[in-house]
């Protein structure tokens, strides 16, 4: 099926997650790596970032990763900024259950999220920025097939040092090519 591998179904994201997604955004663990702001949200802030941004934009599509054993919700995964006429989107991932960290479902999500990119939306290209502390992430966009395409340098500043946003992409063709090599 589409949108389920051995252990993580994605769902497409409601506004009833909304309290979930809260719950994750103001937590700094969560976002440390992924947030460049690490401010704390008001439930209305989240409410209206969830409608406008994450459900209203017609150029974004939100997935719940759901942990098939338990039916547990343990993170997002997203594209947004599709431009359907150049067939590029940008992907986010975000794992905000803290106890499934490690453990390869990220790597399931955004597989999955990746294959809907690319067999379902015939995209040509999937961006994403990564900080260039984030060794454990940039290790999984790399296995993935993501090359680093640039970065912005010392525009983040983060437990008292400055660091670099990585800039990674990952073309259609590249990714069938790693497919064919994983089978």
């Amino acid at each position: 099926m589409l949108f389920e591998s051995s252990r993580v179904r994605l769902r497409k994201m409601t506004e009833e997650d909304t309290e979930l997604y809260h719950k994750w955004r103001n937590d700094v663990d969560v976002m440390h790596s992924t947030n460049p702001s690490l401010d704390v949200y008001s439930m209305e802030a989240t409410k209206e970032f969830v409608d406008h941004v994450i459900l209203g934009a017609p150029a974004a599509k939100s997935y719940i990763m759901v942990e098939k054993g338990n039916e547990i919700p343990i993170g997002i995964v997203s594209l947004i900024g599709i431009d359907y006429k150049n067939r590029n989107a940008e992907c986010i991932i975000d794992i905000g259950e803290k106890e499934y960290w490690g453990k390869g479902y990220g790597s399931e999500g955004l597989k999955l999220l990746l294959d809907y990119a690319f067999y379902e939306m015939n995209l040509h290209r999937v961006s994403l920025s990564v900080f260039s502390f984030n060794d454990r992430a940039i290790h999984l966009y790399t296995k993935i097939g993501f090359q680093q395409e640039g970065s912005s340098r010392q525009c983040l500043f983060r437990d008292g040092e400055w660091h670099d946003i990585i800039h990674m992409g990952l073309l259609q063709n590249e990714y069938f090519e790693k497919q064919k090599q994983n089978v």
